[in-house]
Formats: C-alpha cells, structure tokens, sequence
C-alpha cells in the first residue's frame, strides 16, 4: 500500500509540474528554447520592435521544427505596453497572443501598483498580460532558469 500511495504521489508532483510547465508565463520548461524579452520604455518603437522580435524567435524556430517559449516582461514606462487604456500596440499584442500559444506577457506588480495610485484608480491591465510582483524579479528568475534575455 505504501508504495502505490508513493508511486501516486509522484505521478501527481510529475502531471503538476508538466501542467506548470505548459502555461504560458509559468517557466516553458519543456520548450527546447527560452527567452525573456525586455520593455521598460513607453515608446511604440521599442514596443513593435520587442514583438518583431517575438515574432520571428518563433517563425525561426518553427520553420527548424524546435519549440519556444517567449516571455515579455513590461515594467516602469513600458507597462503602457500592457495597459488597457494606453496600450499603443494592444491591437498587436491581442493578435499574437492568439496566434501564438508559447508566448505570454507578464506585467509588474510594483509598477501597477505605483501607476494606479499615481491616477487614484485602478490601471486596467490588458487580459493577456499576467500580474508578477516585480518585472526587474521576473527577469531575473527568468535568466537564473537558463532563459535566454533580449532587450530591444
């Protein structure tokens, strides 16, 4: 009995860690490549310049059949990025996200905080990006995991 509960227990650490590994902005660990884009600028240039930059990591990979993950870590001006009220390329970022399924967008937590307060209300996020308590953190861990890091 003791063995079946062990054996158990670790096929449900294992579906969990495969289930992690699966969605967007929780590690791509089972992607054979990583990378972390930078945006902390509030400048539509840089913005484009990070999702071209997504966009053809992914079509470069795709075309050599291996997978990737990309992540898009926005904090400080550069969460206007991900703001749903001034987001000068949110018609873009909608459009990849459901074109591209390895990709996923994670907004600071310190910075919306401090933004929101700034204005006196909430800052609306848009529903693609996912709230991490500290984008300078999040690049961190990010690179510490062995992802790979480009700042436009």
């Amino acid at each position: 009995m003791r063995k079946i509960l062990s054996t158990l227990a670790m096929l449900f650490v294992g579906t969990l860690a495969v289930l992690g590994a699966a969605q967007p902005g929780l590690g791509g660990e089972t992607a054979a490549h990583r990378v972390a884009i930078h945006v902390d600028e509030n400048d539509p240039q840089r913005m484009n310049m990070a999702l071209n930059n997504a966009y053809n990591i992914n079509k470069y990979y795709q075309a050599k059949g291996e997978t990737v993950a990309i992540e898009i870590v926005a904090y400080g001006p550069g969460l206007h990025m991900l703001r749903e009220d001034t987001s000068p390329v949110k018609p873009r970022v909608e459009q990849m996200s459901l074109e591209l399924e390895n990709l996923s967008f994670a907004a600071c937590g310190n910075t919306h905080e401090k933004m929101s307060q700034k204005e006196g209300k909430p800052v609306p996020l848009m529903s693609e990006a996912t709230k991490v308590p500290s984008g300078v953190v999040r690049l961190m861990e990010l690179q510490e995991q062995g992802w790979s890091y480009v700042r436009p």
